[in-house]
């Protein structure tokens, strides 16, 4: 009796733990409770990147997977206790195995290059669809439905500027019509993701990025914000309606029955940061209201970002950047022959050191570059065009 109270454990066989764990994955992954809809997509376009993923995974297994059960093998075949396997201590090379270990991955990450380089050309969310759905090419003559989309903290507008209408958190699309969406956001980087539909794609301020994609299934799906932009992220959501033609034309009627105006005031009162706001529908839209969003002018009387590109490239703002550049010039030869201008009236914290000479572009206070480059000021027709500097380039540069 004593003998067998003191008795060590019975070992438990690798075979029996191992079996235990692998059982074990099958639950986990039922608790886990995913609705793995990238790979059960609804859409043409994510229906090719759940391809693409699922081609690049099966690619990478073809080593990973015979690298970790030679790895078992191995170590199960050159376990101390097994006395009949080779031991070989000055084993140090094997061309036939070297020819494996380097090809084999060679081969596989060609594939992959090759893959990943058609696919980003054919997937670009800037090109349009060439087809609706495999073997289905777009028919001629059909339209893509625009949608602009606006990211606001925390919630999303819709513009359809086809049908005069826009909606908060709920957007619509026909089944198996081409969808072009513009993308832009009102303050902070966010990203437009319907994983059903199609990748995501970042929503920028002060930019328009573009997602081309369709629905091929009726359905009701959600779209998302994927980026962090704040405490509202995680509720910035949004219904996306598949809908067959004529539940398309009764959902446009119905925006139009119970929406709102959405005036450019409507719109900096929606454009306040708020959560969880309700599906909102509103059936006309100000004029140009999604230009004005994209330029970041909608606040009355602010200049819009067009615009000021628009003076830029033209060289400054008026006539008077005409006199800056050619008081400039003249200010400059002087410099350079290493004496102060005649009459100068540059600050002298603004001036620049002897025979250091003062770029073009800038005016005499030192601040608001007014041309870009070196290139001569265009005529405008609003002032006599200003004169060259004589001096040679070589020079110039010194």
């Amino acid at each position: 009796m004593a003998h067998s109270l003191h008795a060590p454990p019975r070992p438990r066989s690798l075979t029996g733990r191992l079996a235990r764990g692998l059982a074990l994955v099958p639950l986990a992954a039922m608790l886990a409770g995913c609705n793995l809809v990238v790979m059960q997509p609804s859409g043409d376009v994510a229906v090719q990147q759940r391809n693409l993923i699922l081609a690049s995974t099966g690619l990478m297994l073809l080593i990973i997977v015979p690298v970790i059960a030679l790895t078992l093998v191995f170590a199960w075949r050159y376990r101390e206790s097994n006395k009949e396997a080779v031991y070989d201590p000055d084993w140090h090379h094997s061309t036939q195995l070297e020819v494996v270990i380097w090809t084999a991955p060679l081969i596989i990450i060609i594939a992959l290059g090759a893959l990943t380089w058609i696919s980003t050309h054919v997937l670009d969310p800037f090109r349009p669809l060439q087809r609706i759905e495999a073997g289905r090419p777009v028919p001629e003559g059909v339209k893509p439905l625009t949608v602009q989309v606006v990211a606001l903290d925390w919630k999303w507008l819709f513009f359809y500027p086809e049908y005069g209408v826009a909606t908060v958190n709920e957007m619509a699309a026909p089944v198996d019509r081409p969808i072009e969406f513009k993308i832009t956001a009102s303050s902070v980087m966010n990203a437009f993701y319907v994983p059903a539909l199609a990748g995501m794609i970042y929503a920028m301020p002060g930019m328009e990025t573009k997602l081309h994609a369709v629905i091929n299934k009726p359905g009701d799906y959600n779209g998302l914000s994927s980026h962090y932009s704040g405490s509202g992220f995680s509720r910035m959501t949004f219904r996306f309606l598949g809908l067959q033609g004529g539940e398309f034309d009764q959902w446009v009627a119905k925006t139009k029955a119970e929406g709102k105006d959405l005036s450019r005031e409507a719109y900096l009162d929606l454009e306040k940061p708020s959560e969880q706001v309700p599906v909102t529908y509103y059936k006309s839209v100000a004029d140009g209201l999604y230009g004005l969003i994209v330029n970041m002018c909608a606040v009355p009387g602010k200049m819009c970002m067009n615009e000021m590109m628009r003076i830029d490239a033209a060289g400054g703002a008026g006539p008077e950047s005409h006199e800056n550049r050619e008081k400039l010039q003249y200010d400059n030869r002087h410099v350079r022959e290493g004496h102060e201008p005649p009459g100068a009236t540059t600050p002298a914290s603004h001036r620049p050191p002897r025979g250091q000479v003062q770029p073009e572009g800038m005016k005499p206070d030192g601040k608001n570059p007014a041309v870009r480059g070196s290139d001569p000021q265009p005529d405008r027709g609003d002032g006599p065009a200003a004169p060259q500097d004589p001096v040679a380039p070589a020079q110039r540069s010194n």
